[in-house]
């Protein structure tokens, strides 16, 4: 993997700018344990895509700028990832058909706390994959990853009215 490249003009949720990686073709196969934490991060990023069109039926339209951005932010993560494991050799995890959500989703506060959830799945994830490599261009990846879900879940609890707004250690299960 290259190191990231800034695209100008790139916006990520709510004006921050997205770093966006690009995969070789090739590289050498991730470690076992590499392997399976960062084919765990692509689930959580498959969930979050999901989780995402789940919360737009049930958030007013004063969020669909946001819901947008952020479901655009995981799909792109998310085809990273897999040309990430494409490239080691491996075959990339699909995507579940559905997902069953911790509660059910019945209005807008519940919705906001299922999206809430989904960005804390991505940096617990996103946090293992940190701790089980050394491979650097891995590395670079899932902090970005991490940081850009722990961002948008602190926006997500202040939208929430979730204290605190953020966890002082983003990422710890």
């Amino acid at each position: 993997m290259t190191q990231p490249t800034q695209d100008p003009g790139t916006q990520g949720t709510q004006g921050t700018e997205v770093v966006s990686t690009s995969v070789p073709p090739t590289r050498p196969p991730l470690a076992q344990d590499t392997a399976g934490a960062v084919q765990a991060a692509l689930g959580a990023e498959h969930a979050a895509v999901w989780v995402y069109g789940l919360v737009s039926a049930f958030l007013p339209a004063s969020f669909d700028k946001t819901i947008g951005e952020g479901a655009q932010a995981h799909r792109s993560r998310r085809d990273t990832t897999e040309r990430l494991i494409g490239a080691s050799g491996a075959t990339p995890a699909p995507a579940e058909p559905a997902y069953l959500p911790p509660k059910p989703v019945t209005n807008q506060a519940s919705a906001l706390e299922l999206v809430v959830g989904a960005e804390q799945d991505c940096t617990v994830a996103w946090r293992a994959v940190l701790e089980r490599t050394d491979d650097a261009d891995v590395r670079t990846n899932a902090v970005a990853a991490l940081t850009e879900s722990a961002v948008r879940a602190t926006r997500w609890r202040k939208a929430a009215g979730i204290t605190p707004i953020t966890p002082a250690l983003p990422g710890q299960p």
